[in-house]
């Protein structure tokens, strides 16, 4: 237990905040349940606060609306909780520089994007622009969907695609990828490679 809380501590904490090559942009990729949400929170809780969490779900129905406040309750005090189920890009460019930030989860962001009818292609490209140019700490939590069968209708393999090509764009720019399975995080890229 004490190994997997000292592996939720990031890299660039404890003191280490003036070492400019430590990141500053971070994704959390895992499955459905796989400890990722939990995972980020503990990375930017790591960190002196007050702590931004832009939220991308949206409530259509009654269990949604009971899982935001489930998550939000469960967060605690010191969070300050930004709504952006589409202007995600936009929500980032605005955190407040000295905040670490935590954005969950970019999948429910791309159902978003991809039900209201947007283009997915400029929303992704604006979103990794916004990534590339933030200049603290930001945690992003994703789901990888990749990992499954091949849907059977059009639309749930166009969220697949989408979603595995956003990972893929974000993987690039940011500064460390961390995969979530079983509540266990392993290093994809960054320090501990």
């Amino acid at each position: 237990m004490e190994r997997a809380l000292a592996a939720a501590v990031p890299p660039w904490h404890a003191g280490a905040m003036q070492d400019t090559a430590l990141p500053i942009a971070h994704l959390v990729l895992g499955g459905a349940r796989s400890g990722k949400s939990r995972h980020a929170e503990a990375l930017v809780r790591a960190m002196p606060g007050p702590w931004i969490y832009i939220a991308t779900a949206e409530a259509h129905d009654a269990e949604m609306a009971e899982r935001i406040a489930r998550h939000r309750h469960d967060r605690g005090p010191g969070w300050r909780t930004v709504e952006a189920p589409r202007a995600l890009a936009a929500a980032i460019a605005a955190a407040p520089e000295g905040a670490p930030v935590l954005v969950d989860c970019l999948t429910l962001w791309l159902t978003n994007v991809m039900l209201a009818g947007e283009d997915v292609e400029a929303a992704c490209r604006q979103l990794t622009e916004a990534v590339a140019r933030r200049r603290r700490p930001l945690v992003l939590v994703a789901n990888e969907v990749g990992f499954g069968i091949v849907p059977d209708n059009a639309l749930a393999r166009r969220f697949r695609d989408h979603a595995g090509l956003l990972n893929q764009r974000l993987a690039a720019v940011v500064d460390q990828v961390t995969l979530v399975v079983a509540g266990l995080p392993l290093t994809v890229k960054g320090r501990d490679r």
